[in-house]
């Protein structure tokens, strides 16, 4: 039996069939290794009431990268787990911002470690776990936990997603992929993670082999779909020096 190719022609076709309601992974660290190709894909197809989880929304730079703001200012999101729902100094205002202060998204905010460890834990069939992070916080407010060994834990549950939107530098037909530097951060987890595992990818996708299994960051068992990124302009956001 032939099999089934994971390469897509091309972004558009890429994100097609990802629902209203869809928990969406987004790979990357605010910019580095963001898959911006396949967000402005999202932008164009429109699915709505989205709930997207990433490290961050995005970043007040100009001129902006798709992120996760572009959508919310779209109005396809109805929430965001992250680890930053705002700029990490105070002249820097996300522009997902004001839609949380006026209520019209919600936001759940998780420290990284614990957003990172939530992901991995739903890759690994592991329900919820304890963790010290955020424990006498806001974060930990009206929720169970426990102490163990003379420390107290905090209760979190694992986050699986419908779907991963991902970046990497390489991948082969069958989906194994290399990842380079930012996009290694939640990348692999997030593959994990994910019913739908949608990947832009820098270089020309390579034969079944060509990566050694020694290399492979994220195997093509948990991959559906690829996109090589064209050069520009095909590709408004090609690869990018803050990805490497």
């Amino acid at each position: 039996m032939a099999r089934r190719s994971k390469i897509v022609a091309d972004f558009d076709a890429a994100v097609q069939g990802i629902e209203d309601g869809s928990t969406i992974a987004f790979g990357g660290f605010a910019l580095p290794g963001s898959p911006f190709n396949l967000i402005a894909a999202l932008l164009r197809q429109g699915a709505k009431r989205l709930v997207c989880v990433g490290n961050t929304t995005g970043g007040p730079r100009k001129p902006r990268n798709p992120d996760i703001g572009m959508l919310v200012e779209n109005g396809q999101v109805a929430k965001v787990i992250c680890s930053f729902t705002a700029g990490s100094r105070a002249s820097d205002v996300l522009p997902f911002t004001p839609y949380y202060e006026r209520g019209e998204v919600d936001a759940e905010t998780v420290p990284q470690g614990t957003l990172a460890e939530r992901l991995r834990a739903a890759g690994a069939g592991i329900p919820a776990f304890y963790t010290p992070a955020g424990v006498g916080t806001e974060i930990a407010e009206g929720r169970e936990t426990r102490v163990i060994n003379g420390r107290e834990y905090l209760l979190e549950y694992a986050l699986p997603c419908d779907v991963a939107l991902l970046r990497a530098y390489q991948a082969d037909e069958a989906g194994n992929l290399r990842f380079r530097r930012a996009q290694r951060n939640f990348g692999p987890i997030m593959a994990m993670a994910a019913k739908l595992v949608i990947v832009e990818v820098e270089e020309p996708i390579l034969p079944v082999g060509a990566i050694d299994p020694d290399d492979v960051h994220t195997p093509g068992i948990l991959v559906h779909r690829l996109v090589h990124i064209p050069p520009a302009p095909a590709a408004i956001w090609p690869t990018l020096k803050e990805t490497r």
